[in-house]
């Protein structure tokens, strides 16, 4: 998946059809002058209606085409016919997709299966045919009812991620690496701040054909829930993830500092991501001797557990995905 295809947040605008007219017609045929009336409802207008799909990862295929509009309901015929229901316009969407209304802000609903369909925009009623409004004393009504217009609107679609594990780190932490050595993932890798612009995802392989998923999101760096650099845009994706892994790298000047820095953006973002379990990696520790990682061990923080690991010299990684699969199952 490519940078540029992985879209994230999307304006769209959505149209439902309008309901048929009833029909006013009265029956007449062959030795029958005065039938009454027989005018049939008019068919509903389409919905459109967001539909989960697991198969797709991003909002990209909405990037091009934003305006979604239902078909219009048929209107009602003679002999009671009723006319046809507008078509639905179906919307595909990612799991863990939240639909907002674009002038409040407000949630109107989220997608987290696959297959669950939700109406974002209700279609208008058909109108009722003249033959409802038969009565004894109107015997021969000559009105029905129009069709009830369609509804518009301006929506948000956001993307939350949904991994089992979201990786948190500093630019540069080596977060790419270990997710390109432990995944088949192929996420862009450079030894320059920022070179992860969009969240990663790789599906990790363990024993027994079991497997988790691992998100690498891009670096926080501090004042990221205020906006800074790549800011909360991506902090977002960390609210799906049941645990995080916090890497800092080995030849880091303070591993607690920037635990207590990364731990403090989130709790600023939102508090609540303070309640999911927590795992500390301390990245390109392969240059450490035993000596030195004693040394290490005495500065770091002492309510998270820890685990050294080195995503190029692949050390400490099975430890690593054994310990993450316990702290999800």
């Amino acid at each position: 998946m490519t940078e540029g295809n992985f879209v994230d947040y999307i304006k769209i605008h959505a149209t439902s059809g309008k309901g048929g007219k009833g029909s006013a017609h009265l029956h007449r045929e062959k030795f029958i002058a005065k039938g009454g009336p027989d005018g049939g409802d008019g068919g509903r207008g389409g919905h459109v209606i967001v539909k989960g799909n697991k198969n797709m990862w991003t909002l990209y295929h909405m990037k091009f085409k934003k305006h979604f509009k239902a078909e219009h309901g048929g209107d009602g015929g003679k002999s009671r016919s009723t006319g046809k229901d507008g078509e639905d316009v179906y919307i595909d969407v990612p799991l863990g997709t939240i639909v907002r209304d674009a002038e409040t802000n407000e949630i109107i609903f989220e997608i987290t299966e696959d297959s669950q369909e939700k109406i974002l925009v209700e279609g208008g009623m058909g109108g009722r045919g003249n033959w409802h409004f038969k009565s004894p004393t109107n015997q021969t009504p000559r009105y029905a009812q129009p069709g009830i217009e369609g509804k518009e609107g301006w929506f948000l679609m956001e993307l939350k991620i949904l991994a089992d594990v979201g990786l948190v780190g500093f630019p540069n932490a080596g977060k790419s690496t270990l997710l390109s050595v432990i995944t088949a993932a192929k996420p862009k890798i450079a030894d320059y701040e920022f070179t992860t612009l969009k969240p990663n995802l790789g599906i990790v392989e363990y024993r027994n054909f079991q497997s988790f998923v691992m998100a690498d999101i891009p670096g926080i760096i501090e004042g990221a829930a205020e906006g800074k650099g790549l800011g909360h845009r991506f902090l977002r994706h960390i609210e799906r993830n049941s645990t995080l892994l916090f890497l800092i790298p080995a030849d880091s000047d303070d591993i607690k500092k920037e635990y207590q820095i990364l731990l403090n953006e989130l709790k600023k973002h939102n508090p609540e991501l303070l309640d999911k379990k927590r795992l500390l990696g301390i990245s390109k520790s392969d240059m450490l001797d035993d000596e030195l990682k004693e040394e290490i061990e005495k500065e770091l923080p002492k309510e998270i557990p820890y685990l050294f690991i080195s995503s190029v010299a692949q050390k400490g990684l099975t430890d690593l995905k054994d310990k993450l699969w316990e702290m999800l199952n």
